[in-house]
C-alpha cells in the first residue's frame, strides 16, 4: 500500500533494557553492533519496527533475534525523539525494560549483533546513540519499582539469610537500605518464613535462613 503525507514521517524503533543480577549485583545486557552505525560498540537490543508489528511485537522479536532471549515479560518505559540521536535519519525510540532473573538463559547473538553479553551496572563500556541516557530512566523506574515491590524475592535461591535478600534490594534500588526498616517491611509482608536453620560464615554470628512460604505470590515486575 502506498502512503502519502503532507510532512515526512521519522523512523521508529523499540530499545530494550533487561536488568538481572548476578552474583549479588545488579547487571545489564547488551549487545555489540555488527553494523554501522556504531559498528563494534555496544548498545541495547532493538531495532526498526515494521509496518506489520505492534511496538510489543518489535520488541519481543529484536530481543529474540538479537540476543536469543524469548517469553521475557517487558513493559513499556519511556519514549525517546532527540532530532540528533541517530545519524541514519530521524528516529523515535520506544525504550521497554523488565528485571528477571538470568539463570538458565542462554544469550544467542544473531541478525546485525555480534555479541550478547551480561555486564555489571557499574562497569558498563561506552555506548552507541542515546542508550546511556535510556538506561539512567530505566534504572530509576526499577527503583522506584523496587521501594514497594516483592520481585526481589524471585533472585533468591531456595534458602536464604535476610542480609542476602537485602543485598538484591539495595542492588536494584541503587543505594544502601536501613537494616531494621527492611527486615521490619519484609517480614510484614507474610511472604517468607523461617525455615529452623542458620547460616553461619567465618567469625559472624549465625543467621536466620528463610524460604518463600508460596512462590507464586512473588511478583514480577509489573
Amino acid at each position: 500500500m502506498t502512503y502519502t503525507y503532507e510532512y515526512p514521517h521519522p523512523a521508529v524503533t523499540t530499545d530494550i533494557v533487561i536488568f538481572t543480577v548476578r552474583d549479588a549485583k545488579l547487571n545489564l545486557l547488551l549487545i555489540k553492533r555488527g553494523m554501522d552505525p556504531f559498528k563494534g560498540s555496544w548498545a541495547l537490543p532493538g531495532g526498526f519496527v515494521r509496518m506489520d508489528e505492534s511496538l510489543d511485537e518489535c520488541a519481543k522479536r529484536e530481543l529474540e533475534e538479537e540476543a536469543g532471549l524469548s517469553d521475557v515479560y517487558l513493559e513499556q518505559l519511556c519514549t525517546f525523539g532527540k532530532p540528533d540521536r541517530d545519524p541514519r535519519e530521524r528516529v523515535i525510540s520506544v525504550a521497554y525494560y523488565t528485571l528477571t532473573p538470568s539463570e538458565g538463559m542462554e544469550l544467542a547473538a544473531g541478525t546485525d549483533a555480534e555479541e550478547a553479553q551480561w555486564f555489571p551496572i557499574d562497569e558498563l563500556p561506552s555506548l552507541a546513540f542515546d542508550h546511556q541516557e535510556i538506561i539512567q530512566v530505566a534504572q530509576g523506574r526499577l527503583s522506584a519499582k523496587m521501594e514497594y515491590s516483592t520481585i526481589g524475592l524471585q533472585f533468591m535461591p531456595d534458602e536464604f539469610t535476610l542480609s542476602q535478600l537485602q543485598t538484591v534490594y539495595e542492588q536494584a534500588i541503587g543505594r544502601e537500605l536501613d537494616k531494621r526498616n527492611f527486615r521490619k517491611w519484609i517480614l510484614s509482608l507474610n511472604l517468607i518464613e523461617e525455615t529452623g536453620k542458620k547460616f553461619s560464615r567465618g567469625a559472624h554470628r549465625p543467621a536466620m535462613l528463610y524460604r518463600i512460604i508460596d512462590p507464586k505470590s512473588v511478583k514480577i515486575i509489573r
